[in-house]
């Protein structure tokens, strides 16, 4: 016998009239829409691009004296996977998809991680080459809004929105003005990458640790502060994969590869976004001083990881925030060599 629960009859709410309440639904999103952007907010989100900007002028600088590597490795033509090398990626392009592992350090590593197109292979030494600012900072665009709770973007008016950083959309939403000049190194593209490859000049070893330093604080206010907007301003991103919409609602573009061929046909699934999918951490394997020089797969159960950005600026000599130590397994033994 079931105790503890009362039932409710709904006989008198059973002829509800939807049509009578529709304009008071309307109503209330309307007059909802008015109560952003949040004035309180502003100063975080103008906090939020400026630490977005230095974060990015931070990695840039320092990918030129701590080498970053990237898999390479693919299976090329997904419907008959096959093993290429780098001289078919004009010819496939448009059905390679790269390892996402990435290495900050000397030579890569040799753990056997690598699981190339869709997870077809497994346990594979990766193929490393010279990596950038994108495999540090995995970028993340979204549909620019012109108002916050305009109108849902169909599938066939998906090329009528421009794309955007996810980031950036977040705080214009929150009411930043792209017209302040304070913010014209903010909000413009972070990073050149014709000019990636440029060196730049020289820098010391306390020129380095200080910009190491500045960079991490700023990655910590960049997360941070995002997940304040996160609270005020809704966001979503797909179930399945990485589509990110910043905005009440999502967006009805079919482009989920998920579900792409199949009854779906491509439609997303929303669910609320957080804040490593606006700000991806992007976790790397960690060499501590008592790790051996190459990291081998024996010791895969050993070592550290990390976020890409604070590996690289612990490289520079900046100091690691405890929170990360777990992750990190600074005081951890060393697995076999």
């Amino acid at each position: 016998m079931v105790e503890g629960f009362r039932f409710y009859s709904t006989k008198s709410n059973s002829k509800l009239d939807f049509k009578k309440l529709r304009p008071m639904i309307l109503n209330r999103i309307e007059e909802r829409s008015k109560e952003y952007p949040i004035t309180g907010m502003l100063r975080v989100a103008r906090e939020v691009l400026g630490a977005r900007s230095t974060v990015y002028d931070g990695v840039s600088t320092l990918i030129h004296h701590f080498p970053v590597w990237s898999c390479k490795h693919m299976l090329c033509n997904a419907w008959n996977p096959t093993e290429c090398d780098l001289d078919t990626l004009e010819v496939y392009d448009k059905h390679l998809r790269y390892c996402p592992e990435v290495y900050i350090g000397e030579g890569g590593h040799l753990i056997q991680t690598c699981a190339g197109y869709r997870h077809h292979a497994k346990n594979k030494v990766h193929n490393w080459v010279q990596g950038g600012i994108d495999d540090v900072l995995l970028p993340v665009e979204t549909y620019h809004l012109r108002k916050m709770f305009q109108k849902v973007i169909e599938h066939h008016e998906r090329f009528d929105h421009d794309r955007i950083p996810a980031i950036l959309e977040l705080c214009l939403q929150a009411g930043v003005n792209v017209n302040d000049p304070t913010l014209s190194s903010s909000t413009s593209s972070p990073h050149n990458p014709i000019n990636e490859d440029i060196m730049p000049k020289s820098l010391s070893d306390y020129d380095l640790r200080t910009l190491g330093v500045q960079t991490l604080k700023a990655w910590e206010v960049l997360r941070s502060g995002v997940q304040k907007l996160l609270l005020v301003y809704p966001a979503r991103v797909c179930k399945h994969c990485s589509e990110v919409h910043v905005g009440p609602s999502g967006h009805k573009a079919r482009m989920c590869g998920f579900f792409k061929g199949e009854r779906w046909n491509g439609t997303h699934f929303w669910v609320k976004a957080k804040v490593d999918d606006l700000v991806p951490p992007n976790i790397v394997w960690f060499r501590r001083r008592q790790d051996p020089p190459v990291l081998v797969d024996k010791g895969r159960g050993f070592y550290g990881r990390a976020p890409a950005v604070v590996d690289l600026c612990s490289k520079a000599g900046a100091v690691v925030p405890s929170n990360y130590y777990c992750m990190m397994k600074m005081d951890g033994i060393t697995g076999p060599v």
